[in-house]
């Protein structure tokens, strides 16, 4: 019999946005209770926020805020867009230079793939199971949503081995 994998579960169903995200209510600040790691986030060790702003035009200002080692603050701004009309819980976002824009990969996916219908929690990720944050409308989230949104993660498909925790937790 072979050796249980380390590698964490195995997606076998493609990941699936949620199928309704209201822009207006997703809007405002959200705190990152945590996260897979990823390169551009490297230097966050102290409290992450995020806020969405929505604009004119229909696309979504992004800022996104992070406490380093030394208690300084580091922050990026980027725009984040629907990819097709009725898309819902699919997001592209990006944090390139707006004339670098016309080029597909400066957008990365953004989906939400879980939202409490009150929008006071959502997780978010993209369809190669790369990246995940797990994020609150406060900076501390229950121990008991955070495990169950862990183990929705993981029946996703999710490795959260390496999960980091860079909220609180009551």
């Amino acid at each position: 019999m072979p050796a249980p994998s380390r590698a964490g579960p195995i997606a076998t169903q493609p990941l699936a946005p949620v199928s309704h995200l209201d822009l207006e209510r997703y809007a405002g600040t959200w705190h990152e209770i945590a996260r897979l790691p990823m390169y551009f986030q490297r230097k966050c060790t102290g409290p992450v926020t995020a806020t969405y702003t929505l604009r004119a035009d229909g696309t979504v200002a992004v800022h996104n805020e992070c406490v380093t080692a030394d208690g300084s603050a580091i922050a990026s701004d980027g725009v984040a867009r629907r990819p097709e009309p009725f898309s819902q819980g699919k997001l592209e976002v990006r944090f390139a230079p707006k004339w670098l824009s016309w080029l597909p990969m400066v957008w990365a996916d953004y989906w939400v793939i879980a939202l409490d219908d009150d929008y006071r929690w959502a997780m978010v990720g993209e369809p190669g199971r790369k990246y995940l944050w797990i994020l609150s409308r406060t900076p501390g989230m229950d121990e008991a949503t955070f495990s169950l949104l862990k183990e929705r993660a993981a029946a996703m498909g999710y490795d959260l081995a390496p999960l980091v925790i860079s909220g609180e937790l009551d």
